[in-house]
């Protein structure tokens, strides 16, 4: 189910309760922030893609063509902001951790969309949500990706079967090309080299396991690592929690599953 409401003239409010779903590529005008109550969302631009787990936020800047999914059943809240010359706000997509005062002031805006209050409210709220994203840190939850065309492909392939161990010299051999051309290639396309971001992108995966109820033993093989302590020892240096207890992190409150409903509705694709 999902559904939407302007809250103001310049911020709307949209809640989306369903089943797995992909969207088509698009793009909103305004800035968008995607926020995960439930479920895994993750969110693909031709640069890369960022993976939204539960009480975890992700930005998008204006105007930026994208694509949204999810992986198995999913709540979230999304705000559409129009932000004017804002310039203290994130220039590129960024995942953040959902403080306590975020997760409420979304909620509060989100109750806002439902049961209108007083205008000066409803902007002090949006003035302090602002100012609270120009101050949390990016959460290492994105995956860029090339632009080679073959890298691309190769890259494709190998997120498809994250369990296989295959070596650098033998991508190289798969590309025809030498192990410090690919090299080199793999740190100009992505900022990373070819081991960090198999390992990137064997962490995401595994976020979206975890999501779904998996157990991590059944992860940690699915994402190519030999044993559950590897697995785990590789998820806490990267997100610094265990994966048993990432998702109790932060434990949002009881929210009401219903869509907003009330006052002017909006089309919307996430």
């Amino acid at each position: 189910m999902r559904s939407g409401t302007r809250v103001t003239d310049a911020v709307a409010v949209i809640s989306h309760d369903d089943h797995r779903f992909s969207s088509p590529k698009h793009s909103h005008p305004q800035a968008q922030l995607l926020y995960a109550v439930s479920g895994v969302i993750s969110l693909t631009t031709d640069s890369g893609t960022w993976v939204v787990p539960p009480s975890r936020a992700v930005w998008l800047p204006p105007n930026l063509e994208h694509v949204t999914a999810s992986h198995t059943s999913v709540q979230f809240r999304s705000l559409l902001i129009d932000i004017g010359d804002n310039d203290a706000l994130p220039k590129a997509c960024t995942v953040v951790e959902v403080t306590p005062l975020l997760r409420e002031l979304i909620l509060r805006l989100t109750n806002f969309a439902a049961k209108p209050d007083g205008q000066e409210m409803v902007e002090a709220v949006i003035r302090l949500l602002l100012l609270e994203l120009t101050f949390l840190p990016a959460q290492p939850l994105n995956l860029p990706l090339p632009r080679h065309p073959a890298l691309a492909a190769f890259c494709a392939t190998m997120r498809d079967n994250l369990a296989s161990a295959s070596s650098i010299e033998e991508a190289a051999a798969a590309l025809h090309m030498s192990r410090a051309t690919l090299m080199r290639l793999f740190q100009r396309e992505t900022d990373l080299s070819f081991g960090q971001w198999r390992q990137q992108a064997r962490m995401l995966k595994a976020l979206a396991l975890l999501a779904e109820g998996r157990s991590i033993l059944d992860v940690a093989l699915e994402c190519g690592y030999d044993s559950p302590s590897a697995f785990s020892a590789m998820f806490r240096r990267s997100l610094g929690r265990s994966p048993r207890n990432y998702f109790q992190s932060l434990n949002p409150p009881e929210e009401t599953a219903q869509g907003v409903t009330d006052g002017q509705s909006l089309s919307v694709a996430g």
